[in-house]
């Protein structure tokens, strides 16, 4: 059913929504009653209704793009997520791994900390104990050089231990070895520039004084009988008669008998001629001592028998003979000679090795 509204009111009539009751035809019939404001506003509702279904159209377009992407974007980080945590798992597992690495360096590194200071402290203690022995070693070898250079009465295996011990010095090239490398340069000037005399040359003039002791004169000679008669047979003879022979070794006798001479020392004109051989071998026990002396390196008690023999040679044999003044010439240059067999110490040396022991 439509209402009309009344001319005085002034409005438009407008159409009126249908009742529950009412159908799409009525509804048309009155549309078309009512002209062209009514079919005009009906086409403005109909373009507004396609609007509305186009604009909720593109919206539910838009709303299902925009789900779409959400979706997607969802799976997307849900993936990601996944993936991610899945990293995490694996950083996870790694930093472990590291962490337990790290705890497996650290304590090996501790570990060779350790050992390596253990090394070093063997190192040095190794070092320690090679200069140590070293210092020892040349200690030895310097001292049985120095017996060997007394026993033999020379410089050399003197010279050559401080050398070898100076090449031992360098070759180690331990700074605290200087002061010791200091002073066996000095003892090897020392020993360089001593005099010793040649032991063997003054064994040998000792050897030609005991052979000469046999044929010394002695101060109160009588010549032998046999000398006397190696003259006559020596002599040219002539033919004589026996008797003649006889008497003249008679009278050589008889002049043997006395005998007129100078001797400054009483002492020897009472050697009988049965003494002369005892006083001799004495001789010859001095000049063998003296020997024996030489090699022992016992330089005092050689010398004492040295001057001993000296004075025997002047008291007890002639002096204008030729055989004596040629023993006292060697026993001059024997003696003379025995005063430089000193050797030369190496107490620089023996004193700074001395003090590196004590001070290790």
């Amino acid at each position: 059913m439509n209402s009309e509204l009344s001319p005085e009111s002034g409005k438009s009539p407008g159409p009126v929504a249908p009742g529950p009751s009412a159908s799409p035809a009525a509804g048309a019939d009155a549309v078309a009653k009512g002209g062209p404001e009514a079919r005009l506003a009906l086409w403005l509702l109909g373009a507004l209704a396609v609007l509305a279904l186009l604009t909720v159209t593109l919206l539910w377009q838009k709303v299902a793009g925009m789900q779409e992407q959400l979706a997607r974007q969802s799976a997307e980080a849900q993936s990601q997520s996944l993936e991610a945590r899945g990293l995490a798992k694996q950083a996870v597992s790694l930093a472990q791994d590291a962490s337990a690495r790290a705890a497996v360096l650290d304590s090996r590194l501790s570990e060779v900390a350790l050992q390596r200071s253990q090394l070093d402290e063997l190192m040095h203690s190794m070092s320690r104990s090679r200069d140590e022995n070293l210092v020892v070693d040349l200690e030895a070898a310097l001292r049985l050089a120095q017996q060997q250079a007394q026993l033999t009465g020379s410089v050399e295996p003197l010279l050559a231990a401080l050398k070898s011990a100076d090449q031992r010095i360098i070759r180690a090239a331990q700074p605290r070895l200087a002061l010791l490398q200091r002073a066996i340069a000095r003892d090897i000037d020392r020993v360089k520039a001593a005099a010793v005399s040649d032991t063997p040359t003054l064994l040998i003039k000792l050897d030609e004084l005991v052979h000469l002791a046999d044929e010394l004169v002695l101060a109160n000679a009588v010549a032998p009988a046999r000398q006397v008669e190696k003259n006559l047979v020596a002599a040219p003879q002539a033919p004589v008669s026996w008797w003649q022979t006889g008497f003249k070794v008679v009278l050589g006798e008889a002049r043997n008998l006395v005998r007129v001479s100078r001797i400054e020392s009483p002492e020897a004109a009472l050697l009988s001629p049965e003494q002369s051989f005892f006083l001799r071998e004495n001789l010859k026990l001095k000049l063998l001592n003296a020997r024996l002396g030489l090699l022992a390196r016992q330089i005092e008690s050689a010398r004492s028998d040295l001057a001993d023999a000296q004075a025997m040679l002047k008291k007890y044999f002639q002096a204008n003979a030729r055989k004596t003044q040629a023993a006292a010439a060697l026993l001059q240059q024997v003696q003379t000679q025995m005063r430089t067999l000193q050797l030369p110490r190496i107490d620089d040396t023996l004193a700074v090795l001395a003090t590196t022991v004590a001070g290790r």
